[in-house]
C-alpha cells in the first residue's frame, strides 16, 4: 500500500494520481480556501499595487506587533503539511518563537525560536543545503519535514521582539487527504544550558513518552575555550535505559558526519552538516551543526532521552569538560499525546546577538 500523498519523502510516487487536495495559505489567502487567493484591494493610493488594483500583489506579507501571537495557519484536517516557507527581519531569528498544535492539542508539538527551527541559531540567518530544510540566501527558510494531522493543523508565530516586525512572508502548503491511522505527529523542542565541569552535558531531549522515531538535530554551540571543542558523545537513552545508553556516538564532528575536527572547515550536504563556524575578532567562536536522520530513524517504543557532551583536550592527551553554551531543537515523530515540554527560555535567555 503506497502512502497518501503528502507522507511519501521519495519521488517515485509523483506519478501516481492521487485524491489529494492542494492547498495553501499565505498572506493573501489567509486560510486557504479555493478561490481565496488575491482578494485584497489597495487600501490608498500609497500602496505599490495602487496604479494595477485588486488582483495583484496587494498583500504579500504581515506585520508582528511586539508581544503578540499571531496564527499563520488554522486547517481542518485530515490532511498533511507538505512545506512551510518562510521570510522575515533577521532579528525575528531569536525574537520569533514558531509553535504547532495537531488534533486541536493544548500543548504545542513543536516550539522553538523561528530561526533555531530552521537551523539558524544564534540569531544568524545561515545557508542549509539540505533535504527537509533549506535556507536559501538571503533567509529564505524552507521546511519539508511531513507533518500529518487528522482532525486539524494550527500553526503560530510569537513575536517578543520590542519593535514591530514588518515584513513577514510565508506560504504553507499542505494536502487534504487520508492519513493512516499509524502516522505519528512531528515534534520540535528547543533547549538551553551552559554545561559545567563537574556536568559537561547538554540535554537535547528528556521525558519523552510514547511510541515513536527521532528523525533530526539542530546544536547552536557557541564555544567559551580555546581550542577543540567536539570530541564529546551523544547518547540516546531508551526504552528502560537507566546510567547506560543504548546508542553511544564517538565524537561531536562524528555525528554530524565529518572527522578530524572538521578540519575547520563548513558544509551542507542533504542528511548533515556544519553550516556554521563564526570566529571574528573579538566574539567567541559560535557553530551551527545539523543531522537528519531521514534514511536512519532511531526508533523507540517507550521513551526516549538524549545527551551530548561538551569536551576539548588538556595538554597532555586528557579529556577537558568545557563550559560552552548549547542551544539545541530535536526532531522527531511520535504517538499522541505527548509529555508537556519544558518552560520555554525568555527572550533574553535566548538572546544570541
Amino acid at each position: 500500500m503506497s502512502l497518501p500523498e503528502g507522507l511519501n519523502f521519495g519521488l517515485g510516487s509523483l506519478p501516481l494520481i492521487s485524491d489529494a487536495r492542494t492547498r495553501s495559505i499565505s498572506a493573501e489567502n489567509p486560510d486557504g480556501s479555493p478561490g481565496g487567493g488575491a482578494k485584497a484591494a489597495p487600501m490608498s493610493d500609497d500602496s505599490a499595487a495602487a496604479w494595477l488594483g485588486k488582483g495583484w500583489k496587494v498583500r504579500p506579507c504581515i506585520t508582528l506587533a511586539p508581544d503578540t501571537t499571531t496564527t499563520l495557519a488554522e486547517i481542518d484536517g485530515p490532511g498533511a503539511i507538505q512545506h512551510i516557507w518562510i521570510t522575515t527581519a533577521e532579528e525575528a531569528c531569536a525574537d520569533c518563537v514558531l509553535r504547532m498544535y495537531w488534533d486541536g492539542e493544548q500543548t504545542p508539538s513543536v516550539e522553538a525560536p523561528l530561526g533555531d527551527f530552521f537551523a539558524c541559531g544564534h540569531g544568524v540567518r545561515t545557508h542549509v543545503a539540505s533535504l527537509p530544510v533549506a535556507v536559501n540566501p538571503s533567509g529564505g527558510f524552507n521546511c519539508y519535514w511531513p507533518m500529518p494531522f487528522t482532525r486539524s493543523a494550527r500553526i503560530t508565530v510569537h513575536s517578543d521582539h520590542h519593535e514591530e516586525i514588518r515584513g513577514l512572508f510565508y506560504q504553507i502548503t499542505y494536502a487534504l487527504t487520508d492519513v493512516p491511522a499509524e502516522a505519528g505527529r512531528f515534534h520540535a523542542q528547543y533547549r538551553r544550558s551552559l554545561t559545567t565541569r563537574q556536568c559537561p552535558e547538554h540535554v537535547l531531549l528528556d521525558g519523552v513518552r510514547g511510541k515513536g522515531h527521532y528523525v533530526g538535530t539542530y546544536l547552536a554551540w557557541t564555544q567559551m575555550s580555546n581550542g577543540w571543542w567536539g570530541e564529546g558523545e551523544i547518547k540516546f537513552y531508551m526504552d528502560g535505559d537507566c546510567q547506560h545508553p543504548t546508542i553511544c556516538g564517538t565524537g561531536t564532528e562524528d555525528y554530524f558526519g565529518g572527522a578530524w575536527c572538521f578540519a575547520d572547515r563548513t558544509y551542507t550536504t542533504p542528511f548533515l552538516g556544519y553550516p556554521l563556524r563564526a570566529a571574528e575578532a573579538g566574539q567567541v567562536p559560535r557553530h551551527g551543526l545539523y543531522r537528519w536522520h531521514v534514511l536512519d530513524p532511531i526508533r523507540f517504543a517507550e521513551q526516549l532521552k538524549v545527551t551530548i557532551q561538551a569536551l576539548g583536550w588538556w595538554p597532555g592527551g586528557k579529556y577537558e569538560p568545557l563550559t560552552d553554551d548549547i542551544a539545541s531543537v530535536a526532531y522527531w515523530y511520535q504517538c499522541e499525546p505527548h509529555a508537556p515540554m519544558p518552560e520555554l527560555p525568555g527572550r533574553r535567555h535566548r538572546f544570541a546577538r
